[in-house]
């Protein structure tokens, strides 16, 4: 007993040390916060017919009351059913336009696909299936026809035209001709997810934006030559921890969803760690939810998180802008896809996780501590030469795919709400055991380098992640004979193939790729785990880009 409470005095005044010395820096090299309300418009709803045109629009209307109430501006996205009703057209012309941004929402009712000449295939006006309601169903000739009769409608309409498109999927033809053609500065696409409403999106660049290669709207660029100019943001204020512990459920800001959104805990805590936390680049979140919900569902979460987000901006700690805005900032400060941080210090209720997001136009990767333990739950390698399914291809079913490169996928290699992933393990009394430590404290190295410093009784391990690699050091002999062991649920349902001269073999939809260790050795296990990392000199060093791909600097 006595020895457990020499542990935790020590561990704790080196955990305060650590934070006193570090926060000043935390402080100084934060990123901005940006939060985007975005508002999507339908003017059909076949799913609910107590849902009328009428229910859609009172809850436009009780949107926007709410938000002049907070002095609040956004975006409101038009679906071309919402873009062609005058109701709309009178509401959202009478609005400040220094204040509220009108867009396009990319869901293709049945008015719009006949005005392109197309034969519509939906069993209703609006039909939300992917190969119905979505570009992907539709041949990247039938895309630019379908684009061209809505800016042209648009334009009639407001005078201009949108500068934001946004969908839950969009592939990168659309992206491209918008771009060419009508100069959109912004888009956006669905939070990560597996199956929801059937569309799966999973591996990319988690939350805030990236610049998606001209090939694949979901995979980051990595060359400037090779990115479409237009920042994609990711929707919908996914919960760092919950969201991607369970990839088919929706913990994000949506005000309709009890647990998330529309809890006043919930929503507490998410703005708390959004605003305060560390950041590296910038931190995002997108509020809003679109009309065919209605009012009655959402208006409690929103007259919960409206005036949050209005105290944050009084205090200048939350910048609130339209999707352009954030769009034309992005394109000003970044040439690339920038490395960003998303870092939870302190987790809802009683749980006492943390977590840390990086992303990079090269990889993904999230750190995870849990009672003391470290898990690296998740790395995605990001190649611009990978094409996605829809680059010329339709989707016939209702569903679509878009995915990166797993080298860890905690979720879908795991189980839901416990996903795996490498585990920092130790050699002791000639046991194998997990390393247990305090708190991590996350800081910015550079505009590029992120920080996670995890302290022990002795000593500590620091994670510091590069744009294209990551770098695991012992310092002050924290652990003997340490490494990492990469665990998983079910061998045969990852893309690992096998250990071959000192790298991990990969290959995922006919892609090979791996991973190697600049400083450290891999191999081979028999205790359960996919493969082992040891250190070279109190070190591990690796690379995370695709190796076999074309790489850039």
């Amino acid at each position: 007993m006595k020895k457990h409470l020499i542990f935790l005095v020590i561990l704790c005044q080196y955990t305060f040390s650590v934070t006193q010395a570090q926060q000043q820096a935390v402080s100084k090299e934060n990123g901005p916060k940006i939060i985007n309300i975005v508002n999507f418009i339908r003017d059909i709803e076949p799913r609910d017919s107590a849902v009328t045109k009428d229910v859609l629009y009172q809850t436009v209307l009780k949107q926007i009351q709410l938000m002049k109430k907070y002095h609040l501006g956004g975006t409101f996205l038009l679906q071309y059913d919402a873009l062609i009703d005058k109701r709309y057209q009178d509401l959202l012309k009478a609005l400040p336009k220094n204040e509220f941004e009108i867009g396009g929402w990319w869901e293709l009712p049945q008015p719009l696909i006949e005005k392109a000449g197309i034969k519509w295939r939906g069993k209703y006006a609006w039909d939300w299936h992917s190969d119905i309601g979505f570009s992907v169903g539709y041949t990247p000739a039938e895309r630019e026809k379908i684009i061209d009769v809505y800016f042209a409608d648009f334009k009639a309409v407001f005078g201009y035209y949108p500068k934001s498109i946004a969908a839950w999927v969009i592939d990168a033809h659309s992206l491209n001709y918008m771009y060419d053609k009508y100069k959109i500065v912004a888009s956006a696409n669905c939070k990560d997810q597996v199956g929801t409403d059937g569309f799966t999106l999973w591996g990319g660049y988690w939350n805030q934006a990236y610049y998606p290669s001209k090939l694949n709207a979901y995979m980051p660029a990595q060359q400037q030559k090779q990115q479409i100019p237009v920042p994609v943001f990711r929707m919908l204020g996914s919960d760092p921890i919950r969201q991607y512990a369970d990839g088919r459920t929706v913990t994000t800001l949506e005000p309709v969803y009890a647990h998330a959104g529309g809890n006043e805990q919930w929503i507490n805590w998410f703005f708390q760690t959004f605003a305060n936390d560390p950041a590296l680049g910038f931190n995002y979140t997108q509020a809003g939810q679109e009309n065919s919900f209605t009012w009655d569902a959402m208006k409690k979460g929103l007259e919960w998180q409206m005036p949050i987000i209005a105290d944050l901006k009084k205090q200048g700690k939350v910048r609130v802008e339209t999707l352009a805005q954030s769009g034309e900032w992005f394109k000003q400060n970044f040439k690339v896809t920038p490395a960003t941080t998303f870092t939870v210090t302190k987790d809802l209720g009683n749980s006492d996780k943390k977590t840390m997001w990086y992303n990079s136009r090269f990889y993904r990767i999230n750190l995870l501590w849990e009672k003391g333990l470290l898990r690296i739950t998740d790395i995605h390698l990001f190649n611009e030469q990978i094409p996605d399914k829809y680059l010329k291809a339709v989707t016939t079913t209702n569903q679509s795919f878009f995915y990166t490169l797993p080298v860890v996928d905690g979720f879908q290699w795991g189980k839901a709400n416990q996903p795996e992933g490498f585990r920092l393990m130790m050699k002791e009394g000639g046991r194998e055991v997990p390393v247990q430590g305090g708190d991590p404290v996350f800081t910015n190295v550079n505009q590029t380098t992120a920080r996670a410093t995890w302290p022990l009784a002795k000593g500590s391990f620091e994670f510091e992640m590069g744009e294209n690699a990551i770098t695991i050091t012992a310092k002050g002999q924290p652990a003997s004979d340490w490494f990492l062991d990469l665990y998983v649920a079910d061998k045969d349902k990852t893309s690992f193939k096998k250990i071959m001269d000192n790298s991990a073999r990969y290959e995922f939809h006919g892609h090979p790729y791996r991973i190697s260790p600049t400083q450290g050795t891999m191999e081979e296990t028999t205790n359960g785990s996919l493969y082992r990392i040891r250190p070279k000199g109190d070190r591990i060093l690796f690379k995370l880009a695709d190796s076999e791909g074309k790489e850039s600097r």
